[in-house]
Formats: structure tokens, C-alpha cells, sequence
């Protein structure tokens, strides 16, 4: 049967059996007849990412030497080599307030958040997505860790802030993050959520009456913080009726035959030897992979690696934490083992460039093609604020053009990445956006 004559389904038809019913997903057959001549125009979602590498990497064997399209792949970047066409390798960015061991706080907010003892952030880029992208999904954005938390007052375990530089909690555990996403709860579930509800707004009101009862007897520069508090109450009230809205839509099936298992907690406190890093890093690249693909989310960050701390894993064979690989003191064996290391890390990543490859779209086109990811770190090698491994995969359908490596001026800053993916998952950053002068418009089709 011909596309032209083939029979028109309603978006909204469900399928029904055993009492459940359940929404059928995005198919050709349920666009307009006219969208069949010509599916690459259906629109689609388009999806963002933000990752960190913590400590840098070794970028003398991450660098290319020549440049553009046809660049010579680094004997660390031949890990990637099957997606050579989908990403860019961006020499030259930097991060003002990176490098050290700060850059963690201002990967993605381009303020110096962190000055001796006192910290003050503002909102990260991620967020700003989240609050245009995240209007139509269950979750406006997804953070994820290896450890659970914010880390705030160290090594950070987030890379989200909100609009009052407050940062918003890592998970680390796989199991915990499928539940969140795709478990369906049971009647008795449903009872505890509702009660829940309802605790939350009643806590919520009573925070309310005691501060608008404080707001009529400070003075004028408490009147200030009490807004700004009033600011974040409503921000969580929003937040609430957002759960209360969604509690009673269906959470996407998914079948997770070729996937990881997610029917236990699986975290790096596991008892001693029970832990394999590269197990873990495929399940959490499996649930990113999903959440894109139900469209659960559009805006994703995850601290792949944290600054400073950890990063390396008995499996991995070195000798050291990557922490004090890094003080390499140009020793071979160090440089060669952060090498080592970082390879690994970009086998995982290879795997989830894999997974999102692995699902077509309605417009025949790949998840990777309607997602945009960057990945960077807080500092260079020899704990530099420049010289960062920046990198820039996938959102061809976004309007990526990528350039194979592509050498900016020096001192570019990181935030003109961000500024890039932003502008093409079509969020408006406003007229300012951090230390940003623009677009790389190289990587604008």
C-alpha cells in the first residue's frame, strides 16, 4: 500500500485491553496526509544535553593536529571514530573563572560562583532550556550524578541552578531514576502520592502565612530576601502542581530487551566488589537514551566524572585516582595511564552515540540527529582555564553543522557552546547570555 493511500489514524486513538488503555506513539500514519510526500518537515522534539568531566583530560593525546572536516582523528578521539561525521572538536575554549578546582561551579552558569568560603551562582544553562523545553514533559529536566546530592560546598555532584542560583539534586542510582521515569504505580502508591499532595500544599501554606506575617515588621533589605524567598515558594508551588497534573497521565512503556537491568539499585557504594563502573556508566546512558526517546525529558545534565575526586576504577587497570594522574609531572606512565583512562570513558560514551543511533524517528532520521550534547570539563590540562576538551555531538536535524575540528580564537568563551545549543534546540537565552559574544555561527547550518 502506498503512502498516498494509506489509512488515516487519530493521534489521539488508544489501545485497549484487559481494562487498561494506553496511547499509541508518533506514527506516519497519524500525520496529515500531506506531511507523507515529505516526513523530513514533520516536526520533532528537539532534545539537550550537558555532561562534565571532571579534572580535565589529557588533551595532548585528545587534540588533533590539523583541522576541519577531514582532521586526522587523536589516538584518544579513535574511540568515537564510528560517529566522526555526527560531532566537533572545539580547540581553544575557555572557562574565566575555571581551572583550579572552581570550575565545577561555573562550568554552566559563567560566573565566579565560588570565592573563598562564600558562593553565589546564578541560573545554568541547562535551566534555562529546562524552563522553554521542559514546558511539555513530565520532568523539565533530568540531573544525574554517581552520587547522589548537590555536593554544594565542594566537589559538585550537579551542574543545575536555578533562577535564584540555588543547585537542584544529582540522582546516582539507575533503579531509583527507571522507577522515577517509567514505574507504574499501584493503587496503594497512588493513596501515599495523594497524601503527599496534599502534606506539601499544606506545609507549603503554612511557610507562606508565617513569612507574609514577618514580610510587615523588617525592614527594607529583609523585604528584599523575603522576596526573593517568596520567588522560590512559588517557584515550588509551581513545581507541585506540575506533579499533581502529571500524577494522572500515564508513564510511557518502554522495552528494554537489548538494556541494562533496572530492577535493583545498582550505585558505587555497592559492598566491596560488587561495583563495575562500566556497567554502571551503560545504565545510565541507557535511561538518558530512553528519557529522550519517550520524550520524558528534553533537558539533561549529568557530572559524568566529579572535579577532583575519584574518577578511576579498580577494572581500569592504573595505579593511580585520576586526580593525581593529572599531576602527571610529564611522567610517561602518568600521561599514558590518563590517557588510558580517558578512553575508557569515551568507549562509554561511543556506546551511548550507539543507543541514540538506535532509534528512528517518524522522519526516518536518528534520536542522535534531533539531540544536541556538549561535553567539557572545568579545566585544561595542567589544571588550565583553557585548552578545555570541548566537544559538540550529534543535532543534525537541529541544525548542526559540524566541522570536524574546528580551532577558535583563543580564549573563546565555553559559554559560546552553550550559547550554540541553545540556539539550536530553539531556546532564546535572552539578550545577554553569561560571557557569550554569540553564536559559533561555523556550526550553524
Amino acid at each position: 500500500m502506498s503512502k498516498i493511500h494509506a489509512p488515516r489514524i487519530d493521534r489521539r486513538t488508544l489501545l485497549r485491553g484487559t481494562g487498561a488503555a494506553m496511547a499509541l506513539p508518533a506514527l506516519l500514519a497519524m500525520q496529515p496526509k500531506r506531511a507523507h510526500a515529505d516526513a523530513a518537515n514533520a516536526a520533532q522534539p528537539k532534545r539537550l544535553g550537558l555532561f562534565y568531566f571532571g579534572t580535565g583530560m589529557n588533551m595532548r593525546e585528545l587534540e588533533p593536529v590539523d583541522e576541519g572536516r577531514d582532521y586526522t582523528l587523536s589516538p584518544t578521539l579513535k574511540t568515537v571514530a564510528a560517529h566522526k561525521q555526527d560531532f566537533t572538536v572545539l580547540s581553544g575554549t575557555y572557562l574565566e573563572h575555571g581551572g583550579g578546582h572552581q570550575g565545577d561551579y561555573t562550568f554552566s552558569t559563567g560566573v565566579k560562583a565560588k570565592d573563598g568560603s562564600s558562593i553565589q551562582n546564578a541560573v545554568s544553562m541547562d535551566q534555562i532550556a529546562a524552563e522553554q523545553l521542559g514546558r511539555q514533559t513530565r520532568f523539565p529536566s533530568l540531573q544525574m550524578c554517581i552520587q547522589r546530592g548537590t555536593g554544594f560546598g565542594g566537589n559538585l555532584r550537579t551542574l543545575a541552578w536555578n533562577r535564584d542560583g540555588v543547585p537542584l539534586a544529582s540522582e546516582n542510582d539507575p533503579h531509583v531514576l527507571f522507577n522515577k521515569l517509567f514505574k507504574v504505580d499501584g493503587p496503594s502508591e497512588k493513596q501515599l502520592r495523594q497524601q503527599g499532595f496534599r502534606q506539601r500544599r499544606s506545609i507549603l501554606d503554612l511557610v507562606l502565612d508565617d513569612a507574609k506575617r514577618m514580610q510587615r515588621v523588617v525592614g527594607s533589605q529583609d523585604g528584599v530576601k523575603l522576596d526573593e524567598y517568596f520567588s522560590s515558594v512559588r517557584e515550588v508551588e509551581k513545581q507541585l502542581q506540575r506533579d499533581i497534573d502529571w500524577s494522572t497521565k500515564p508513564k510511557p512503556q518502554v522495552a528494554t530487551d537489548s538494556m541494562s537491568d533496572f530492577s535493583e539499585s545498582y550505585q558505587i557504594n555497592q559492598p566491596a566488589g560488587q561495583f563495575v563502573y562500566e556497567k554502571y556508566a551503560k545504565m545510565m546512558y541507557d535511561l538518558i537514551a530512553l528519557a529522550y526517546e519517550t520524550d520524558s525529558t528534553r533537558v539533561i545534565s549529568y557530572v559524568v566524572r566529579q572535579e577532583s575526586s575519584g574518577g578511576t576504577f579498580p577494572e581500569f587497570g592504573v595505579s593511580k585516582g585520576f586526580h593525581e594522574l593529572t599531576h602527571h609531572g610529564n611522567d610517561p606512565k602518568n600521561l599514558a595511564e590518563l590517557a588510558q583512562v580517558d578512553r575508557i570513558y569515551l568507549s562509554h560514551w561511543n556506546y551511548f552515540l550507539d543507543r541514540l543511533k538506535s532509534f528512528t524517528q517518524p522522519d526516518g532520521s536518528s534520536l542522535l540527529d534531533h539531540t544536541v550534547l556538549g561535553f567539557s570539563s572545568g579545566m585544561g590540562i595542567g589544571h588550565s582555564k583553557d585548552r578545555l576538551p570541548s566537544c559538540l555531538f550529534g543535532g543534525k536535524a537541529a541544525g548542526i553543522a559540524h566541522q570536524g575540528h574546528l580551532r577558535l580564537p583563543d580564549q573563546t568563551p565555553l559559554s559560546r557552546l552553550w550559547h550554540t545549543m541553545l540556539d539550536r534546540v530553539g531556546v532564546d537565552p535572552g539578550p545577554q547570555f553569561q560571557d557569550s559574544t554569540g553564536v559559533i555561527n561555523e556550526l550553524i547550518a
